[in-house]
């Protein structure tokens, strides 16, 4: 068990957008999929991500329209990993860049993603995933706390 790696883990089939969407198609796709993050990508080539958060701050409180681009929203400057790390390193990564999920590329392709989920459904994995988890959260202050 000590030597799976990310491909045993990951989700294989994304949701993804490309730089032809606008925010209201990446949002409309969110709901549809009850999900918070996507991928965008050009073909199979991962170009960045967009998360719930990037519409909500960069798109909709700029005052920007539904019609908006992906381009205004999406952050570029991605953490990745290949199939082949070890899920105990995926969750160092995920503690130490307070991310919660991880998209994995091979040959700069998208092939999968890896959620912080994963890992604490991983039973041996549970200590690495809480403490990621707990990293992630833990600096954040509680709602209605000013």
């Amino acid at each position: 068990m000590g030597n799976k790696t990310v491909k045993d883990i990951m989700s294989k089939d994304c949701v993804t957008v490309t730089l032809q969407d606008n925010i209201y198609e990446i949002a409309v796709k969110m709901k549809e999929h009850d999900i918070g993050f996507v991928a965008v990508v050009d073909g199979k080539k991962l170009i960045g991500v967009v998360t719930d958060r990037d519409l909500v701050v960069r798109g909709y409180a700029e005052k920007h329209s539904g019609s908006t681009a992906v381009e205004q929203v999406i952050s570029k400057d991605v953490a990745t990993i290949s199939p082949d790390t070890s899920i105990d390193e995926a969750a160092k990564i995920m503690a130490k860049d307070q991310i919660r999920r991880l998209p994995v590329v091979q040959n700069g392709e998208l092939v999968g993603i890896v959620a912080i989920g994963d890992l604490a459904v991983r039973g041996s994995f549970e200590d690495e995933a809480g403490e990621a988890l707990s990293k992630i959260s833990s600096d954040r202050t509680p709602v209605g706390v000013s």
